[in-house]
């Protein structure tokens, strides 16, 4: 199988990248600068381009079988519009192409999932420190929702970077959250990878944590 991965050079992202191509994946990563990844694997491809660059995502997208953004802005003040469009971008170009099977990383408070989580937590986490964050999941998330693809959005808790958890809960039905979880970046991107072959969650946001 062939996935394309967007944001391959973050810290969720890179180690996606060798999580999938540890299972034999062959993995084609969306990057903006070469540096970005030194690695070298037979199965690894990068491809160097922008968002907005739509002749650099057709390259990377045509003929794979899936992609996986672990996109994310880095500004708690500014929204990332650039991200935002080019999620735009890639859900034009997978559908050109043919391509159907998309994972997208947001994040538990993201969409009805606000609900979830207590009262406390959802005012000062949801609604004010990561409120920009969140909203930019919220577009990307629906224009995921709006799109012809077979789609999976998983919202984890806040992530570190402890090895895989043996205890882990999702599901996409209505749920009450205590405190405020997290999940280990290990846990999320194995979680993700199992979604290319199984298909409990397509067309569902999943809320996710340990």
């Amino acid at each position: 199988m062939i996935i394309v991965i967007f944001g391959a050079s973050g810290k969720t992202g890179s180690l996606l990248v060798d999580y999938a191509l540890s299972k034999g994946y062959h993995v084609i990563a969306y990057i903006r600068k070469a540096s970005a990844i030194r690695q070298s694997h037979p199965n690894l491809t990068i491809v160097v381009g922008n968002l907005d660059d739509k002749e650099k995502l057709k390259e990377a997208i045509t003929g794979s079988d899936a992609c996986i953004s672990t996109l994310g802005g880095k500004s708690l003040t500014k929204h990332a519009t650039k991200i935002i469009s080019g999620i735009d971008n890639i859900i034009s170009t997978m559908e050109q192409e043919g391509v159907s099977r998309m994972i997208y990383l947001s994040s538990l408070g993201a969409g009805e999932s606000r609900t979830y989580m207590p009262l406390l937590i959802r005012i000062f986490i949801a609604d004010i420190i990561m409120r920009i964050p969140l909203s930019d999941h919220n577009t990307n998330e629906i224009r995921i929702a709006k799109s012809k693809l077979q789609w999976t959005v998983v919202r984890p808790g806040e992530l570190n970077d402890n090895l895989i958890s043996e205890i882990l809960n999702h599901g996409s039905e209505k749920t009450k959250i205590k405190g405020s979880p997290t999940t280990s970046r290990a846990t999320v991107v194995s979680f993700m990878l199992q979604q290319l072959t199984e298909k409990q969650y397509i067309n569902k946001s999943v809320w996710l944590h340990e």
